[in-house]
């Protein structure tokens, strides 16, 4: 779907696309600039006046805990990304994980097995004529679920609340330092990540990814670059609840003093990151010709 000028769903867009075929509508909120959609109500109902299920993206519900539910939005099914909000592993090949919980009208058609409760005992349901049946073999990480579960019970309700409180706080600290150094993709206030562009870096050939290498140089792990799609040279910072204000302040110092080398000696930006035990790979080739076996030095 296209955006307006906020970054938000063009509505008008959407009711041109909501046709016979159209099945389902896949948003994530709050959205991947990091801005909650005001009008996520008026879409869930055009959608369902046309008989389209509406599918959440559970990727940013550290904006939202506490505070709303999917459900209350109008949402018929929803993903909750445990690696970005209940503390499990994510990225490089770790057990990643995520439950999908349904609206009611849906619950004939989930997978089988289900987990039932009959008395103090559980079991599995596999005698469910209207289910779509197994999905896999593989019972998924069940250890990154007990997790999860964990750590909700450890936060609490007003833990958890708490917890997207601190990251809309934290996020927002970072735009509103940084507004000035680079454009801020949509306006705020931002949710629980803010969605920078370095277009202006870019005028003095300095990328989004030489940036990112330059904060190897001043002790930081990029942020994600070049996502979302729609945005130039995009620097997306999702500091979440964790950060203290100092760090957030380093950061952002490293953040400003990349922007004035921009300006000033470009070629220090290029040239990193210097200070790592390897320089620049070359990403296309890791891409294209990965090298998945470790041989022992000769």
């Amino acid at each position: 779907m296209k955006s307006d000028a906020n970054g938000e769903v063009d509505l008008g867009d959407l009711a041109r696309h909501l046709g016979d075929d159209v099945a389902a509508f896949m948003i994530t909120v709050p959205n991947t600039l990091g801005n909650f959609e005001p009008r996520i109500v008026d879409i869930t109902e055009m959608c369902h006046a046309r008989g389209v299920q509406v599918y959440m993206d559970g990727a940013n519900l550290n904006a939202i805990l506490g505070i709303t539910r999917p459900g209350d939005l109008g949402f018929d099914v929803c993903h909750f990304n445990l690696h970005k909000t209940f503390t499990t592993p994510h990225g490089g090949g770790g057990p990643g994980a995520g439950p999908v919980g349904v609206k009611a009208h849906l619950e004939p058609f989930l997978p089988t097995p289900v987990v039932v409760k009959n008395g103090e005992a559980y079991a599995l349901d596999w005698k469910r004529p209207k289910s779509i049946g197994k999905l896999l073999g593989f019972w998924g990480n069940f250890g990154m679920h007990v997790r999860a579960y964990a750590y909700i019970r450890t936060m609490g309700a007003a833990g958890l609340r708490n917890v997207s409180e601190n990251a809309v706080l934290n996020a927002n600290y970072v735009m509103k330092r940084l507004e000035g150094h680079y454009d801020v993709a949509a306006p705020g206030p931002c949710m629980h990540e803010c969605v920078l562009s370095a277009r202006r870096q870019k005028r003095n050939g300095v990328s989004a990814m030489d940036i990112a290498k330059r904060l190897l140089d001043l002790g930081f792990y990029a942020p994600s670059t070049y996502f979302p799609l729609i945005v130039e040279e995009a620097l997306m910072i999702e500091p979440t609840e964790t950060e203290s204000k100092e760090t957030l302040d380093q950061f952002c110092e490293a953040m400003i003093t990349i922007a004035r080398e921009a300006e000033t000696n470009p070629q220090a930006v290029l040239d990193a990151p210097r200070t790592t035990p390897v320089r620049r790979l070359d990403q296309t080739k890791a891409a294209r010709e990965p090298n998945l076996r470790w041989t022992r030095p000769t």
